[in-house]
């Protein structure tokens, strides 16, 4: 005997006209006791709405992004032997005790009242009665509607992910409010084939909704420029190398007022070969100085980030601002080179990255790099690390400004600088000894290897 079963909306709280966001089965369909039928959404938590019973799905009432509430008909599923369970159930549950044959006097008309029998203490009360229920509650714990403690994706796209053995954490939701939908999941697969699928998660719940698309035509006029090519490839680096490396930047004065008298002392000579004696080549040379002092800086994490490599060769990265964008060329064996060989090799260099005359290989092997806006200006800035180095210097305008000697304010030029490293390598005490030791050898430039 069959029996057509109802299923209805069951206890979802507090909220009404909850849109349906799948529809998980058709008329005719077989179904399994406690098999999802269709899949609801609420602001970031989705619910479904199982079958009690097993059986054939006779009848859909609701369609793709209709809405319903507690109660109403969603499902009528054609349920098999339903009713004899559930009547031999209901039998056995009133059965009256077994009584001895012989006693078969009548109940008296009235039967003095019995005092119920005391629940123990630790007993709890059995809840109100609500009916019968056509369809169990929907759980509705922290995991479900909590955004970020997982994946936001129904459950049916949740068996799907889980059939293909993909880790859903990785994947982007493309749906409304990041919602991870089919298609999503093929697309990653797909992106798997191919080699070009994102990294995995943190896992720190971090995931970000996307950004938003706007028509900048319905506000007034616009004009489209491409990006370069440089700007393209170093954007996606920079992107990564903020998002993947916890940065923190270290800022300090170094007072270059010596320094500045040498390197003009000396400006004629440079000139007689044929090129300038620049600050920044007496920052590559503090820089390989401070370098030696502090080992760590020169260095970068190995691929499981659980070891540090350590380098013996201090080769130095100049980031130079051309017309298609920024491009970081590298001067090798800084601290084989004087101060004249090296400013000849950075005016060479710096001219071919303009030129777009850069080899690859011109780009590669960078221990440490230096980033100098003082030609342009600014007082401080947070410079972004070039991976896999750890440490990446920010160098601003230099100013006057009257420093007390401890007897007068006197006027000093003051170089900025700014120094960015990486959290998991560097700690903070370090972070600061080295950017001052850097600064205390522009201030005794005596000191350095010039």
């Amino acid at each position: 005997m069959t029996k057509q079963i109802e299923i209805k909306v069951p206890d979802i709280g507090d909220f009404s006209d909850i849109p349906v966001i799948e529809v998980l089965v058709a008329a005719g369909d077989v179904v399994d006791a406690e098999q999802s039928l269709l899949t609801l959404e609420s602001d970031k938590a989705t619910m479904e709405v199982p079958t009690p019973v097993a059986g054939t799905v006779k009848q859909v009432r609701v369609l793709l992004g209709d809405t319903v509430s507690e109660g109403d008909l969603v499902v009528i599923v054609e349920a098999e032997d339903v009713a004899e369970s559930q009547e031999a159930e209901s039998v056995e549950a009133e059965k009256p005790e077994d009584k001895p044959a012989s006693d078969t006097r009548p109940a008296p008309a009235t039967a003095p009242a019995i005092p119920p029998r005391p629940q123990a203490l630790s007993a709890r009360p059995a809840p109100p009665s609500t009916g019968s229920r056509q369809s169990p509650p929907v759980p509705m714990g922290a995991g479900r509607t909590l955004p970020g403690k997982s994946p936001y994706a129904s459950p049916a796209i949740r068996r799907f992910a889980r059939e293909l053995g993909v880790d859903l954490a990785r994947v982007n939701g493309s749906s409304r409010g990041g919602r991870i939908i089919r298609e999503d999941v093929i697309g990653f697969v797909k992106s798997v084939m191919t080699g070009s699928a994102a990294p995995a998660s943190s896992g720190l719940g971090f995931e970000l909704p996307p950004l938003p698309k706007v028509n900048f035509s319905r506000y007034g006029d616009i004009e489209l420029e491409p990006l370069s090519k440089i700007q393209k490839i170093s954007g996606s680096y920079l992107h990564r190398n903020w998002v993947r490396i916890p940065h923190v930047t270290q800022n300090d004065l170094a007072d270059t007022t010596d320094l500045e008298a040498f390197r003009k002392d000396n400006a004629a000579k440079a000139m007689e070969q044929g090129f300038k004696l620049t600050p920044l080549v007496f920052l590559i040379k503090a820089s390989v100085a401070a370098l030696k002092k502090f080992p760590t800086f020169n260095a970068s994490l190995d691929e499981s980030g659980e070891n540090l490599v350590l380098k013996k060769y201090f080769h130095i990265g100049i980031a130079v601002d051309t017309p298609n964008g920024l491009v970081v060329p590298v001067i090798r064996d800084c601290d084989q080179k004087d101060i004249f060989e090296l400013a000849a090799e950075l005016l060479d260099i710096s001219q071919r990255a303009r030129d777009g005359k850069l080899k690859p290989v011109e780009m590669q092997g960078g221990c440490f790099s230096i980033s100098s806006l003082g030609g342009i200006g600014g007082t401080s800035f947070t410079p972004i690390i070039n991976a896999p180095e750890v440490a990446i210097l920010g160098v601003s305008r230099a100013s006057v400004s009257p420093q007390w000697d401890g007897e007068a304010f006197k006027p000093r030029t003051m170089l900025p600088l700014s120094l960015s490293y990486d959290h998991r390598v560097i700690d903070g005490a370090n972070g600061a000894r080295f950017i001052r030791y850097l600064a205390e050898c522009l201030e005794n430039h005596e000191s350095m290897d010039l």
